[in-house]
């Protein structure tokens, strides 16, 4: 089914709301039915992501596969342009391949319209990404945005002009005066900006006037018509016309746009207080998307106190020099790309680069850091905050790197272990090699670093790799007196060493992590040699010693709140109970970890457990729903770039097997294509016999409509009795933060008291 452009309801307003360019858009829509590439181009402001757009959702239903837009303004390590298409696809980095490779043997069969957008600074990167995808992948087209071309074999390039510019007299009718681009975007923003704004015989020259002066630029528009808010549009030209004459003399001759619209911002900034000016410039330290509990902690002024960020984020979002978003009920903010690299020119020129650039990497290596504690029995909430800050933390760790800042790098690399396992593997392992590699790290923690390494080889099927770095890890936890680290790189050499085939170092050190664990009062170092003890089971065939100590880690899993092992344990579980011929045992223990493997969306987890109940389907006599499944984790798998695990393998071959015997051939392949082309939704919620909506969210995730998914997040755990630092510190945000959530919860159920809040919770009995 055709999928819409991806986040199109997360982008700036100048993308997602269109004015004119009936032309261009005729143009783009021409260009695409003959060519493969066409590139867009022009100065910053001047609307091409919007006309990509634009384009692209009037496409999209032209392309089975749909349009997908992989924003590329955040991304600042060229070597990441592949992660980001993959990311932008829905696809994981969750195994040994290479992205490229990834996204080719996802893209090669597909029709589809992929637009990359703000390719600038990432020209050579994208160009040869560009090359290969449509050689591999004849169904694919691309647009390209950028302020010059791709240079890639077969691209056509489209400049992208102004907006529409009205005639200088200002003679035409009202009406038809309405309808110009420029004009028309600028009375749509100023109507947004005062609320009650209008296009009218005594403004309407002013209106002309200030749209030719700022040369039809819709950056440049935009940040005009805001002021509307507080002067007339006369006003707003006067100063502008003040402010263009003292570049050229007085003289009538127009600027180059690039400086027309830098001016516009300039008059804009001017306009700010020294505190709004100090915040702004400081804003561009943030790569991608941030928080206000980020801008507390990097940019508010020191004389200033931390709460005065709200009123002055606020302030900048009015003039339209911040944009603000939504991200799973978080509000967060960014920078148009434009307006990061004028913040940037003035924090230079202020002379603060140094000083706030480390202060980001503290805050975000401190954080992390506090984190990591807690990470792995809060995952869902964790990786969601992870997500929103990927690019900020991605942006860190190259800094780092280039400044030799080994201690912090490898701190702040290793603190996001949980990520790199879940959702990015091959960029954990750069990142891990890079900076490891660039100096020494805490010798305290080191262990760590190396254990996690070696942890992410162990994903990758990568033996070679895995056991140099996990006999690195045992020597920085020996040297440094670090037990838990010792006996969790202990249980991860097992692992390696049986799945590379050598049983005797595989038997020595899970015996010596056993005795080692044994001492010590630590439950997910328990788990961690239980885990190596299950899969030791499963090489000896010793099915009761794999039940028992399987049992015993999930247990304790669920004890702890660790997701990541309690489906890894029940994954193991569910294979016994079938060998041991209880079939119903077993299809509980999967859908278990299929349940998790679906909450904290691990595509390794749900290719393999869609495989295995696929499994039960047949034996339950649905034999199509049997297909559909195996169809479905095949698409998984491939998008997630896994290989079939041997131990795997029966069970997928006795699944399709017997399908084929139910169906015949013919339909088995009719209802194999099917399946692959479910969302996963659908097909976890096939898997468990539930309707697709049942599945949709964690059911923890149910809420009234009255509150916002962050106030019943904090209304859920002030029902369990948690403290605001508690609550904070479960998911991640300020105390400040938590305080401001719960007056709003408050004052939306009008409410005195948190008991209130906690009865209200246990009446509404949400999610059941």
């Amino acid at each position: 089914m055709a999928r819409p452009v991806r986040r199109l309801g997360n982008l700036p307003a100048e993308a997602t709301s269109f004015v004119g360019r009936r032309r261009e858009l005729a143009e783009l829509r021409k260009k695409l039915t003959n060519v493969r590439i066409v590139s867009l181009v022009g100065p910053g402001g001047v609307g091409k992501t919007r006309l990509a757009i634009r384009a692209a959702t009037d496409l999209a239903r032209a392309f089975p596969a749909g349009a997908w837009l992989v924003e590329l303004a955040d991304v600042r390590d060229s070597g990441l342009v592949a992660n980001a298409v993959v990311a932008a696809l829905d696809l994981r980095d969750q195994a040994a391949t290479d992205p490229i490779a990834l996204l080719l043997g996802h893209l090669e069969s597909r029709e589809l319209l992929l637009v990359l957008d703000n390719c600038e600074h990432l020209l050579d990167a994208a160009s040869l990404l560009v090359a290969e995808v449509t050689r591999a992948a004849p169904g694919v087209r691309v647009i390209a945005t950028s302020r010059e071309p791709l240079s890639a074999p077969g691209e056509h390039v489209l400049p992208v002009p102004p907006l529409e510019l009205p005639s200088p007299n200002a003679t035409e009718p009202l009406n038809q005066l309405r309808q110009n681009e420029a004009v028309r975007l600028f009375v749509e923003r100023s109507e947004a900006a005062s609320g009650a704004f209008e296009l009218s015989q005594a403004n309407h020259r002013a209106v002309v006037d200030v749209c030719r002066r700022l040369d039809g630029l819709p950056l440049a528009i935009e940040l005009a018509a805001v002021r509307t808010r507080v002067l007339t549009v006369q006003q707003i030209l006067d100063r502008l016309t003040d402010r263009f004459a003292l570049l050229t003399s007085g003289s009538r001759a127009a600027l180059p746009r690039h400086q027309t619209l830098e001016t516009a911002i300039d008059w804009s900034h001017d306009l700010l207080t020294d505190a709004e000016r100090t915040l702004l410039r400081r804003l561009c330290l943030f790569t991608g998307r941030f928080t206000l509990d980020d801008v507390e902690a990097v940019c508010t002024p020191d004389a200033d106190p931390a709460s005065r960020a709200l009123d002055l984020m606020s302030s900048l979002v009015d003039k339209s020099l911040v944009v603000k978003e939504d991200a799973r009920g978080i509000a967060c903010y960014r920078l148009h790309e434009t307006m990061r690299e004028y913040a940037g020119r003035k924090l230079h020129d202020a002379g603060e680069e140094d000083t706030v650039q480390l202060r980001c990497t503290e805050y975000y290596v401190s954080r992390c850091q506090q984190m990591a504690l807690e990470a792995r029995f809060q995952l869902p909430s964790w990786l969601a905050w992870m997500d929103l800050e990927i690019d900020n933390i991605r942006s860190v760790l190259r800094r780092c790197l280039v400044r030799s800042d080994s201690m912090r790098g490898i701190q702040l690399a290793t603190s996001l272990s949980w990520f790199w396992i879940t959702r990015a593997t091959t960029e954990g392992v750069r990142w891990l090699d890079e900076l490891l590699a660039s100096g020494p790290g805490n010798p305290e923690t080191l262990g760590w670093s190396y254990f996690i390494r070696g942890f992410l080889a162990v994903l990758q099927g990568d033996w070679t790799a895995a056991r140099p770095a996990l006999e690195l890890a045992m020597r920085a936890s020996r040297d440094a007196g670090q037990p838990v680290q010792l006996a969790n790189s202990l249980s991860m050499a097992s692992i390696a060493a049986n799945m590379a085939g050598d049983r005797g170092s595989a038997l020595r050190l899970l015996a010596e992590a056993d005795e080692l664990a044994a001492e010590l009062d630590d439950i997910p170092t328990r788990v961690a040699v239980l885990q190596a003890r299950s899969l030791n089971a499963v090489f000896e065939g010793d099915f009761e010693t794999l039940t028992l100590v399987a049992t015993e880690g999930a247990r304790l899993s669920r004890q702890v709140g660790d997701l990541y092992a309690l489906h890894m344990m029940n994954l193991n579980l569910g294979g016994a109970a079938l060998l041991a011929g209880d079939a119903e045992e077993s299809k509980a223990r999967y859908s278990e970890a299929l349940r998790i493997a679906y909450q904290i969306d691990d595509r390794i987890g749900q290719f393999y457990l869609l495989a295995a109940l696929a499994f039960h389907a047949t034996v339950e006599g649905r034999a199509k729903t049997a297909a559909q499944l195996l169809g479905a984790s095949e698409t998984i798998r491939i998008g997630a770039g896994a290989v079939i695990m041997p131990a795997m393998s029966p069970v997928i071959t006795q699944a399709e097997e017997s399908a084929i015997a139910a169906l015949g051939k013919a339909k088995f392949e009719v209802e194999f294509a099917a399946g692959k082309h479910l969302t996963r939704e659908t097909a976890v919620a096939a898997a468990l016999g539930e309707p697709a909506q049942a599945t949709a969210a964690p059911r923890e995730d149910a809420r009234p409509g009255v509150l916002a998914k962050r106030e019943f997040d904090v209304a859920r755990l002030i029902a369990d009795g948690l403290s605001n630092k508690q609550i904070g510190a479960r998911l991640f945000i300020s105390e400040r933060t938590v305080d401001s959530h719960v007056r709003s919860i408050l004052n939306k159920l009008g409410f005195s008291s948190r008991a209130q809040i906690a009865g209200w919770m246990a009446s509404t009995n949400p999610g059941k």
